[in-house]
């Protein structure tokens, strides 16, 4: 009975393929590389599946993907990836201290009788379809291959990510 070259499996007769591992019956032997040198040559050859506009956009999401892509080996060397992972962190420490600062003129708004829940309820609105649309809209820029800037925080972001 033949032997599969490549992996030494039993062959049946007449076998065009190894049932094994699939090797074509008859093809030489693969050679597996030796030496420290596949390692990393192996590592860079492979594939994230993620694409750098991809991984911009998802850095949005929350602070995770961001924190993320900012420690993560193929992501943390690519500027444009680091910049929206940046600006995501940023942007969500600006919200939760906007989001502090509205409870605060929430609570003095509440000791207006109706006009003050009104307004409250207003702000709450505005600010929350805002910063919705705005959130959106960064990671439409990121997945576009676009690097939209916010105001204050897209500096800091340009700042880190250059380093």
């Amino acid at each position: 009975m033949a032997a599969c070259t490549k992996c030494g499996a039993p062959l049946l007769e007449g076998a065009g393929f190894c049932g094994s591992c699939g090797a074509p019956v008859g093809a030489p032997a693969a050679v597996p590389p030796a030496g420290p040198a596949a390692g990393p040559a192996a590592a860079t050859t492979g594939s994230s599946g993620l694409t750098p506009n991809v991984a911009g956009a998802l850095a949005y999401f929350t602070i995770i993907p961001a924190i993320i892509f900012l420690v993560v080996e193929p992501y943390n060397k690519d500027r444009f990836i680091k910049f929206h992972a940046f600006q995501s962190l940023f942007f969500n420490l600006a919200w939760v201290v906007l989001v502090i600062g509205m409870m605060i003129v929430g609570f003095i708004l509440a000791w207006i009788p109706v006009i003050g829940w009104i307004l409250d309820l207003l702000l709450w609105l505005a600010i929350g379809l805002g910063g919705f649309a705005l959130w959106v809209y960064t990671m439409y820029q990121a997945y576009n291959e676009k690097k939209f800037m916010l105001p204050v925080i897209g500096k800091l972001a340009e700042q880190q990510a250059s380093r």
